[in-house]
């Protein structure tokens, strides 16, 4: 007997050594369920401009949630700041001269790794709601379902219509969308939305995304990539949100030596110069326009909130990683500079926050702000890891993840553009974050800012002689950077004043016939 009482008694320790382990796991395990990616992005938002980051006249309290939930990284960067290279940059994972297009044109309609295609191969259910800017419009790389609010369509005769243009004219044939008058290069302020905030496209684009949070049943993790169009103009946000910023006092553009001998002769009105990419306006037609600009933000951030709370409601917020970007930002009449395409702060950095959920091994505490050099090329590897998925060793960008997990990264990055906007206006450019040096590619001008001490580049050191030696070695490592594309960029040992700005990298088909050299 006394054996079997051994044996029950043994029997029972087992039992409650099971009991206790199991009963910690539910505290400490990880979960092997794979995790859903949900993708948040914007166009067109500068990258100072979230509370989070110190703009405390902002509304922006669900993006702050997930920066004090997660991590904000400041200095994070569109290397080609126009939409379409940028969501180039997305797609591929790569550095512009990599995939190929360093300017404000077309994509290619396919490429050897993309973002959503790698996910559906890997066995993700893709879905993307709102602005994706490929091209043909219907082009969806992969993505298995779309509904498109590419709004600029609904102003050109004979284009395709995206979803949003077609359920606006179902659901209320007797309005016009267009109705503000405003185009989509278009800053003026003070014009908001005519009608109810369910027709606006930045509600819509919330609700296709609710939606399909609401009904997924599906046994695969998602992919949802949730892009808003604005706050891109037109500055069209409901009264109330352009209603608060009335009472709100915020900052005006800062504007520096270098650029008042540049474009301070350039006065005139918005109202007959609506899409100028430079111009020195009045104080109360920029105040407009600053105070709808930041309406679109606040607006932007209520609906993103709506998504996050469905996304809670399906019991999958701490199974999801969430990313929030956005292409490019906006000059905003710093430096008497407007839109983007620049490789100012304002155009050239965007906001970059990554909201991990438990299950994901990350142990770094949350809330804080990190200054290692982000690229929108660093998307989709970020993606990659968090999924468990081999990045390509084709992709130039780096999981950010590392970062989380305390790993080496980069410390210098490459911004550039073509020719747009003006005759001068193409350059390549290099920041470590507390030095950016840029060249201009059609002038041999050149520009070095030390962000350090001078956020807003209000002083050029290239005009101070004494800054000549630091000038040039900055410009020692533009000439080791561009070396390997050639002589079109780099010949005898020295930089090249190109007589034709070049439009597309050598992986692009169309290189040969449009390098112009």
């Amino acid at each position: 007997m006394k054996n079997g009482n051994l044996l029950i008694h043994g029997r029972w320790f087992i039992l409650l050594v099971f009991f206790i382990l199991s009963f910690e796991g539910l505290f400490s395990c990880k979960s092997d369920k794979p995790i859903n990616i949900l993708f948040i992005m914007d166009d067109q938002h500068r990258g100072d401009c979230i509370g989070a980051v110190g703009a405390s006249w902002l509304e922006t309290p669900n993006l702050d949630k997930l920066a004090y939930e997660g991590a904000l990284f400041r200095k994070a960067y569109s290397s080609i700041p126009s939409c379409l290279p940028a969501r180039t940059a997305i797609l591929t994972g790569k550095s512009p001269w990599a995939h190929g297009i360093l300017g404000y044109y077309n994509p290619a309609e396919k490429y050897e790794y993309e973002l959503p295609r790698m996910f559906k191969d890997a066995g993700y259910r893709t879905h993307a709601v709102g602005k994706n800017h490929f091209y043909p419009m219907r082009n969806k790389h992969g993505y298995e379902t779309v509904l498109l609010e590419e709004g600029w369509h609904s102003v050109i005769k004979g284009d395709n219509k995206c979803d949003y243009q077609e359920w606006f004219e179902k659901v209320a044939p007797e309005l016009n969308m267009n109705a503000t008058g405003l185009h989509y290069t278009d800053h003026r302020g003070g014009r908001c939305f005519l009608y109810a905030d369910s027709l606006h496209p930045t509600h819509w684009t919330a609700q296709q995304a609710v939606n399909f949070l609401n009904n997924y049943q599906e046994n695969r993790p998602w992919l949802l990539k949730v892009s808003f169009q604005r706050p891109h103009p037109p500055f069209d946000s409901p009264k109330r949100w352009y209603d608060y910023y009335a009472n709100k006092s915020f900052p005006m553009p800062k504007v520096g030596a270098w650029a008042k001998e540049k474009y301070g002769n350039k006065t005139g009105s918005m109202e007959i110069l609506a899409n100028a990419t430079s111009g020195n306006f009045s104080e109360e037609e920029i105040q407009n326009s600053l105070q709808s600009y930041y309406a679109g933000i606040s607006y932007v951030d209520e609906q993103i909130g709506r998504v996050i709370q469905a996304l809670k409601m399906r019991g999958e917020y701490e199974n999801t990683i969430i990313l929030f970007t956005s292409d490019h930002g906006d000059m905003m009449g710093d430096n008497h500079i407007w839109r983007k395409c620049r490789a100012y702060e304002g155009s050239a950095n965007i906001p970059m926050i990554i909201r991990w959920p438990d299950n994901l091994p990350v142990e770094l505490s949350r809330g804080k702000i990190y200054n290692e050099l982000i690229e929108l090329r660093d998307v989709l590897p970020t993606f990659l890891d968090a999924a468990g998925i081999q990045k390509p060793s084709e992709m130039d960008g780096e999981s950010m993840l590392n970062i989380l997990h305390g790993k080496q990264w980069r410390t210098i990055l490459d911004l550039e553009h073509s020719q747009i906007y003006e005759p001068d206006n193409a350059w390549t450019c290099l920041t470590d974050g507390k030095y950016k040096y840029i060249y201009f590619t059609l002038t041999g001008q050149q520009q070095l800012f030390n962000l350090s001490n001078d956020p807003h580049e209000l002083r050029d050191l290239a005009l101070e002689g004494k800054y000549n030696p630091l000038v040039q070695q900055w410009r020692g490592k533009m000439i080791i950077h561009l070396s390997e594309r050639g002589e079109n960029w780099v010949e005898h040992g020295d930089l090249v004043v190109q007589t034709k700005s070049q439009k597309f990298g050598n992986n692009d088909s169309r290189y040969i016939q449009n390098s112009g050299m």
